[in-house]
This record gives C-alpha cells, structure tokens and sequence, in this order.
C-alpha cells in the first residue's frame, strides 16, 4: 500500500500503525464509527489524522480533533505541518482552546468558567470590551481584523499561541479571530465541549458555517470523556458560595437578594441536618423548600438581574452562579441523581447540594448519530465495548491493537503480596509494602516512579519507606501548579544515573499526562487498586448502569477504577528504545475478578521472585 496517498506524514509506517491508517480509511469512506484501543507508542495520532483529512479535502468535510490536552494540541498541529509540508497540500488547520484561555482581558484566569462566560457576555453586550469591538467597523470587518486574518493564513496550521500573539498584536480578541479562521478550516482542534456540550456546539458551528453532518470527529484521550461529559452536566451549591454571594448582596446594597440568600443557607442547612456524610434529595424537596421563601422562578429572575448588574461593577458574581444552579436544578431526573453532601473543611463544615450526571450518552448518543464519522482512541479504552454502550455508539467497529514495542524491553510484573484493601489497612501491613518498594528500587539502576491510591496511603508507606530506600526521593504534593510540577519533574530526571523515586498518587499530578522518554523512568509500581469505598453517586452510577447494561459493578466502579491503573502504569514505556519494568503490588491482581481487567496483549509475570528478575532484566542488552 502506498501510504503517501493517504498523506501519511513520515517517510516510514510503523508496525501495527499501517493497520491503524487503512481502518480509518476504510470507516470514513464508509460513513462508519470506530473504537480504538492502541497503546502508546503506537503513532495514533498521525495514523488517524492523514486519512481522515484526506477524505476531508476530497469530500468537502471537517475533522474536529478533540483533546483535553494541550500538549497534544501541539503534537495534532506539528502532525499537520509535516503532513502539509511532505505532500505540499494547502488546507486550513487551527487549534482552538477555551474562551478564557483566548482572553486578552487582564485577570480573568481567575473566574470560574460559568462566571467568566457572564462576564464575557456583559462586556460585550456592553461595549466595554475593546478586543471585541475592535473586529468589526459597523458591521464589516474591520482593517486590523482583515490583516490578522492575512497574518495567520501565511502561517497555516495556526496553533493556540500563533492567534493569541496576531490578535494581541492588533488588539483583536483571539477567540473570535480562531472563529473566523475556523470557517475555512479542515482541521480543528479543540476541547470535548465544542462538539459535546449541545449549547455551546450549536453556537460553536453556527458562528463557524459548519454541519456535524459534515464532521469527521476524531476523539484523542476518549477513556476521559464519560467524565468529562458528566461534569458538563453535573451544577453544585455550597454553604461557602451562599455566603459569598450573601458578601456580594451586602457589598451592592441588594437587600432583598441578601435576605433571599441567608434563606437559601438556612434551607441547606436544614438539608444537612443528618448524621451521615451524605444523603439522596428529591428534586421537589429542595424546590419546596425555596418555594416556602420565594416563588422559584422569581428567585433566579431576581439573582440573574442583580448578578448582571454586578459584573458590569467586577468581573465575578456568586450571585450569578446560585442562580444557575438553581436553573439546572429543574433539569431532568433520568440519568442524573441529586445529593446533598458535608464535610470538614479547613475552617468550617462545607455542605454542599449537587445535581450529579450520571449518563454522558445523554449528549454523546445525539453527536454520534448526527456526525459523518466518529473515531474514538485511547491507550486504556478497555473494554471497548463498555465504551461503545456508555457513549451510545450503534453500528461500530471496535478495534484493539497490540504495542509496537518489542516485548523483550517491558517486563509486567505482579506481586502476590500485601494489599491495600480498606479491612486490612495497618502498621503491620504499611511496614511490609515499605520493604518490598525498598527493594524493587533499590535494584532498578535508574529513576523510578511509585503509584499509591491515595496521598494517606503513600505518606503511611513512607514513613516506613524512606528508612530502607537507597535513593533521593521526591514526593508529589496535591494540586501542583503546572511550573510547580515542571519544576519537580526536571529535578527528577536530573537523577537518571544514580537513580531516584517519585512517589505520588494514581489520581494525582503524574498519574496521567507526563512523558519521562528514555532513560529518565525505568519502572514503574503501582500499590494497590484505587478502590474506593463507594459514595452515594459511585452506588446511583451502579445501579443505573445495571438497570441500563446489566453491568453496574464494571461499568460503574471497576472498569473505571482500574484504567487509571493502566493510565499510570503507561507512564513507563513510551518509545520504541524505552525499556522498563510495570509492577502491580498487591495480591488482588491475581484475582479472576482484577485479573480479567488487564489488557489482552499483556504478558504478566507472577512471582515474588522479583528482586532476581529485575536484576536479570535489566543485566540483558
């Protein structure tokens, strides 16, 4: 096959890649959707990319390439560069992030997303936004607009930094210049939200004269977007914005909004009179409640009003966010739960009121249906086909690929002793995975990285840890800032010689999303499973997927659960010349239940001859 002809942008296809370029080929021309399981490694961007904008360009389509990543927006636009410059194709590409990032106005990385889109809105509505009105003169474009325009065609494939710089340069707002720039565009890149959140798409593709009939939509990290779709829907209230919002009211002399709220506060309090940590609410029980106060309604008429005249004074209002949750509180009772929740904060007691999606096929299902293609992809989308029923795929294929690394540099490893279930957790126990971690990095000549369920575990563990470990060791902190976390990481790879530990948590800063190439990570373990005990929304997703798919205990808590496992352990092979150790430590591996999770293509090893075969693995050329 001549790969060329499907502007495959290297000189050479990979092993197992090839396979990857013709299904895309075949499924676009098809009219088909795909689910594609590919481990790292693999070139998934590239091989998914060339064939779907061939078919784009021939066909008068548009590739939506989704990603929560932005590193990953750099790696699809360097793809299409290489792809423009080997095959000397011209075709308009463009990475588009979210409004707030493409703002130009001082300060607003600080609003919450909901506050920065009012505020947004009132700037504009009010003219006092200048990047905004600088685009048109009356209602044409604008000179500095047509120029921006010029500026950023020259440099196609335009990323993120490229429209933030040209707009600044002519005080344009760099949002609605990606816009414009979109409408001619074959290839966007953007975040899950432009196509899946149904508002915001559907103003997405107005402004930008595109059909999702004519959307090839390519879908990268997909094991995220069951998450992420949910969290879309999903609207909380807290005793902490009530009372902000009541500081709000007193500041802007709204009194009766003020009283409103100290009602509000008292009724979740009322709510939360329980002995519990969190208990289920029936929608009509928390409306009542208001309705006892103040007509409902009424009440987010009257917040919305008073919050708008709050953002033309600063850029956010508490006000304003009680009153969407209030709105989205009306919202349906299929697919969703509602909770009312408490616990202790660092000054007080927060309690909280949440409307919780329970089922992201709720929008995914509708987008799926009306696309030309769909192709979702991820290192850990297994079972495929848990992906295909939670999403609401219908005819698709599903396909799962083998690493093109050779299997003689990764050696998977589980070790059939001590666990971190809830029941067995104790000095004793903490002691010995202490000893045990201590010797498997001791041998490892080179860094290595340590995965716990949760930073209680990992600091328990260490206490015990840091007296047999023979190496420098670093420990991740909660919610790193990124230069925080670069920081940290550079320090660890500066030890590739003599050999450190990174000790952090599976559902932290670097269980997901790092690269550490070559030498700078030579294995990885991951401590026990992070299983939690299961809260009130973990038991509603249970007992809805089992109503739905007869499959509530997987879909609801395992699966989930255990590809954040995988996503960690992922953390260690990452190129072909990569060679490294995955260790699982905890004897639930070996049972059928957690066993049958791993990916069909592993070969695992269980022994607790561990120390000798590290040391005979990593003796071999």
């Amino acid at each position: 096959m001549n790969f060329d002809k499907l502007l495959f942008p290297h000189e050479k296809v990979r092993e197992i890649q090839d396979q990857l370029v013709l299904k895309v080929d075949e499924v676009v021309k098809k009219e088909k959707n795909l689910i594609v399981h590919a481990p790292t490694g693999l070139g998934k961007t590239a091989a998914v990319l060339a064939p779907a904008l061939k078919y784009a360009i021939e066909n008068d389509k548009v590739v939506f390439f989704l990603t929560s990543r932005h590193t990953q927006h750099k790696i699809a636009i360097d793809t299409l560069k290489e792809i423009r410059d080997k095959h000397k194709k011209k075709f308009g590409a463009i990475s588009i992030i979210g409004k707030k990032g493409l703002c130009l106005q001082p300060g607003v990385h600080k609003l919450y997303s909901g506050e920065f889109h009012e505020y947004c809105r009132a700037v504009r509505e009010d003219k006092r936004c200048e990047f905004y009105t600088n685009l048109k003169n009356k209602d044409k474009l604008s000179a500095n607009t047509k120029s921006a325009l010029s500026d950023l065609k020259i440099m196609n494939p335009v990323s993120t930094e490229d429209s933030l710089e040209v707009s600044e340069r002519y005080s344009l707002c760099p949002y609605e210049i990606s816009l414009l720039m979109s409408k001619d565009a074959k290839v966007i890149i953007g975040d899950y939200y432009y196509i899946f959140h149904p508002e915001i798409s559907a103003n997405f593709l107005k402004k930008i004269d595109k059909n999702l009939s004519d959307a090839i939509i390519i879908v990268d990290e997909a094991h995220n977007v069951p998450n992420r779709v949910k969290d879309l829907f999903t609207a909380r209230l807290s005793n902490l914005m009530i009372k902000r919002g009541i500081s709000e009211a007193k500041k802007y002399k709204y009194d009766q909004i003020r009283h409103s709220l100290v009602e509000i506060g008292e009724v979740l309090d009322q709510l939360s009179d329980f002995e519990e940590e969190e208990q289920y609410i029936e929608k009509d029980e928390f409306v009542d409640k208001i309705n006892e106060i103040t007509d409902y309604q009424e009440l987010i008429a009257d917040l919305s009003f008073a919050a708008d005249a709050v953002r033309e004074e600063q850029k956010q209002s508490y006000i304003g966010s009680i009153a969407t949750f209030l709105e989205a509180w009306l919202g349906d009772d299929e697919g969703f739960t509602r909770i009312v929740s408490k616990q202790i904060g660092a000054r007080e007691e927060v309690k909280v009121i949440s409307y919780r999606c329970l089922d992201p096929s709720l929008s995914t299902k509708s987008v799926i249906e009306a696309a030309h293609s769909t192709i979702i992809m991820s290192g850990t989308l297994t079972p495929t086909s848990m992906y295909k029923e939670l999403l609401g795929f219908k005819k698709t294929e599903e396909e799962t690929y083998k690493s093109p690394f050779p299997e003689e540099n990764r050696m998977n490893i589980i070790i059939p002793k001590t666990s971190t279930k809830y029941e067995l957790r104790n000095q004793k126990q903490y002691k010995e995975i202490a000893e045990i971690l201590s010797k498997i990095v001791n041998k490892v000549p080179g860094n290595s990285a340590v995965f716990f369920p949760s930073y209680y575990l990992r600091d328990e563990i260490y206490k015990q840890f840091n007296e047999h470990c023979l190496k420098s060791i670093f420990i991740e902190r909660p919610n790193l800032s990124k230069p925080e976390k670069q920081d940290l990481l550079e320090k660890f790879k500066s030890y590739k010689d003599t050999g450190a530990v990174l000790l952090g948590v599976i559902s932290g800063s670097f269980g997901e999303g790092i690269d550490l190439p070559g030498d700078f990570l030579k294995n990885v373990v991951i401590v026990g499973l992070p299983l939690t005990k299961p809260d009130l929304e973990s038991k509603a997703l249970i007992d809805y997927y089992d109503k739905k798919f007869g499959k509530g205990w997987d879909y609801g808590y395992l699966f989930p659960a255990f590809n954040k496992t995988l996503q960690s352990a992922g953390r260690c092979i990452r190129s072909e010349k990569d060679k490294g150790t995955v260790i699982f430590l905890d004897e639930r591996y070996t049972w059928s239940n957690y066993r049958r999770c791993f990916p069909d293509s592993w070969n695992i090893r269980t022994t607790m001859l561990y120390e000798k075969i590290i040391e005979e693995f990593f003796s071999r050329n």
